[in-house]
């Protein structure tokens, strides 16, 4: 494959792939004659970069062309479009190019049916953190990856500390990395898991996540909520980003409790229905609603759908957050 097309708004994940495939392709005594880097927004970006890839190396190793941002991912126009329907069959061999943009390409552009059809595509989008098993998978995958072995107790907690920052987590995780490297004694062949002790000792938490939000809501922690409402505001976290999570994880909630009051014990089933790819999570989502019931879920979601349309339509973010938390905290602790 010579041509890459990836796209997706979690950047980490994004250019430390682009970077390996880089590092791959170039020899690294060539790399500065053979790289490329193009703003696709600056004039004829997108043909200068499709010229490129028709230039054979200099010297050894690939060339690399990193296109960036190209509009025809959302608008092409019929020049652009023509080129690439020229090009792309015969790029040569001797050439990688990787297209890169932070929106999903618009599937209905011709421009975009050439891309799937001659290039790899990738997605690079954030895991909503509500998504805690599959940002469980993502991070056991990546200590794996980094050389870091953890305990159970230890990957849930570094689970709960990063949330879905990917750039977090393998900061996290190399500084971990580093500590375990220099705990192994001579002679040692491999490194003891690090256990829960160690990595809270390592890894701040003082960062406040909505998923601790949404659990303070249905606590009926009305102070506490608050608390993480100012913190996540202040650390310049998207209102709309928090507003996402917390009807994520209500409408979660939701379902399993729906599934358990209509009889349904097959914890496949109420994964599925809840749209949870791990069923084991389930035992955990029952124990967290616990005594809440399914009329204070059902009347929780449309505060959360109405804290979601007053934002949108541009009313203050943090006004209107404290508004809805505290109603929200109200309508759970009614069950108390």
């Amino acid at each position: 494959m010579v041509i890459y097309l990836f796209w997706g708004d979690d950047d980490f994940a994004l250019t430390k792939a682009v970077t390996a495939l880089k590092d791959k392709s170039l020899d690294a005594n060539w790399a500065s004659f053979n790289f490329e880097r193009i703003n696709a927004e600056q004039p004829e970006g997108a043909l200068a970069a499709l010229t490129q890839a028709m230039t054979p190396p200099f010297g050894m190793g690939k060339r690399f062309i990193w296109l960036v941002e190209p509009p025809f991912l959302q608008q092409a126009s019929d020049s652009v479009t023509q080129e690439l329907e020229r090009t792309l069959p015969q790029l040569l061999e001797s050439s990688v190019v990787v297209i890169t943009g932070k929106k999903k390409p618009n599937g209905r552009l011709k421009s975009t049916k050439l891309l799937q059809k001659h290039a790899e595509v990738k997605e690079f989008s954030a895991i909503p953190p509500w998504k805690t098993d599959q940002i469980t998978d993502k991070v056991r995958q990546a200590a794996k990856e980094v050389g870091v072995r953890l305990t159970r107790a230890s990957g849930e907690f570094l689970v709960e500390a990063v949330g879905n920052n990917t750039r977090q987590l393998y900061n996290e995780l190399e500084k971990l990395r580093l500590f375990g490297n220099g705990t192994v004694n001579d002679g040692q062949t491999e490194a003891e898991p690090l256990d829960l002790e160690t990595v809270a000792g390592l890894i701040t938490t003082s960062t406040q996540s909505s998923l601790q939000l949404a659990s303070a809501i249905r606590m009926g922690d009305t102070g506490k909520a608050l608390e993480l409402v100012a913190d996540l505001l202040g650390r310049n976290e998207p209102a709309l980003r928090i507003v996402a999570t917390l009807v994520g994880q209500f409408r979660t909630w939701l379902w399993v409790r729906v599934m358990t009051e209509a009889g349904e014990r097959d914890e496949k089933a109420i994964a599925q229905a809840a749209g949870i790819g791990n069923p084991k999570r389930i035992y955990f989502l029952r124990q967290e609603i616990h005594g809440l019931s399914q009329p204070q879920l059902l009347q929780a979601m449309p505060v959360l759908l109405s804290l979601e349309s007053e934002i949108k339509i541009g009313r203050n973010p943090e006004a209107t957050l404290q508004t809805k938390v505290i109603e929200l905290c109200q309508i759970c602790r009614g069950r108390r």
